[in-house]
């Protein structure tokens, strides 16, 4: 998954533990590269909340009829200090990476790459996709794993339905289901769908920050009204999550949840990092490798797939050094 703003900020991300209460957090539209590309809904970070957990960025996109967008045409591109969580309601998109991987992202199915000390990868929406609707989502790498060896990981969740509600759990554990999947702080994340009328209550970990995305419809989170579009922070301390599809309307969200991650991050385009001086080495470094100016023992990111035609360039550092917020 990769940042495909032409401009993007350079942003410092906290906890924010002196942030009492529930917020609603909007999305922000934002535009993805040329004319016939898509637009997401941004809720990550943003102002008032920069993480949830390790979750340090959501994008949320579709249903897109790739006739008009041109779906998903991402060339290879680097990642560092961080996790990407790709999870699909609709379409099919194709993954291959600079550790050999090659899969496909289907819905109710997670992909999980790590990028660790440096990574590069590539995602075309298939032929067959006609419809692309999904979330990419990114978790920091805390201080102490944030050099870890590369890794790709694909897990197909069971299906848990109960009493008309629906749930995948990808990563973590929720509802008496637990995911296998490798992550480097204490997560959580699942697609739930309530019925009409139907009403869910979750034993959660009280020392997790608690994040829902909501897909589809509209419902109640811990007695806050949210709807399509808009994701909901719950801070630590409760033991249980309540959710309330309205009568006459079903609704499905995703449940991001996490141990606060307790560290400043820098992210810029996509690069996860410590300070301004860091971000601009990695860069620098994906520029040098995409013009074939490194030789292979001392590539941070990786041998690229003999099917890559072209990477994309990383756009240009701004002017000024990042001042943290906070």
């Amino acid at each position: 998954m990769s940042n495909l703003e032409t401009a993007p900020a350079e942003l410092a991300c906290a906890s924010a533990p002196g942030r009492q209460g529930v917020q609603v957090l909007e999305p922000r539209a934002v535009p993805l590269g040329g004319p016939r590309a898509m637009t997401v809904r941004r809720t990550l970070p943003q102002r008032i909340r920069s993480l949830i957990g390790a979750w340090c960025f959501a994008d949320h996109y579709g249903p897109e009829d790739v006739s008009v967008t041109g779906g998903m045409q991402v060339a290879g591109h680097p990642h560092t200090g961080l996790q990407t969580v790709s999870w699909l309601f609709r379409g099919e998109i194709e993954h291959r990476d600079t550790t050999g991987a090659h899969a496909y992202v289907r819905p109710g199915e997670v992909n999980l790459m790590t990028a660790g000390a440096g990574i590069a990868h590539s995602e075309y929406s298939t032929p067959a996709t006609t419809v692309l609707h999904g979330a990419q989502l990114w978790v920091a790498l805390p201080r102490e794993h944030r050099f870890t060896a590369p890794a790709f990981e694909h897990y197909a969740p069971p299906v848990l339905d109960q009493d008309g509600v629906r749930v995948l759990v990808f990563l973590g554990r929720l509802a008496g289901q637990a995911s296998p999947v490798r992550t480097f702080s204490p997560l959580l994340g699942a697609e739930i769908t309530l019925r009409a009328g139907q009403r869910a209550d979750f034993d959660v970990e009280p020392g997790f920050e608690h994040g829902v995305l909501v897909d589809t419809g509209r419902l109640t989170v811990a007695g806050t009204a949210v709807e399509a579009g808009q994701l909901i922070y719950a801070p630590p301390g409760a033991t249980t999550l309540s959710l309330h599809a309205p009568a006459g309307q079903q609704a499905r969200v995703l449940l991001l949840g996490g141990q606060p991650l307790g560290e400043q991050i820098i992210m810029w385009w996509n690069f996860v990092g410590r300070s301004h001086d860091e971000i601009a080495a990695y860069r620098a470094q994906w520029q040098a490798e995409r013009a074939g100016l490194t030789a292979h023992g001392t590539r941070r990111y990786g041998r690229f797939p003999a099917q890559w035609e072209h990477t994309l360039p990383a756009p240009e550092l701004p002017s000024t050094r990042l001042r943290p917020r906070g």
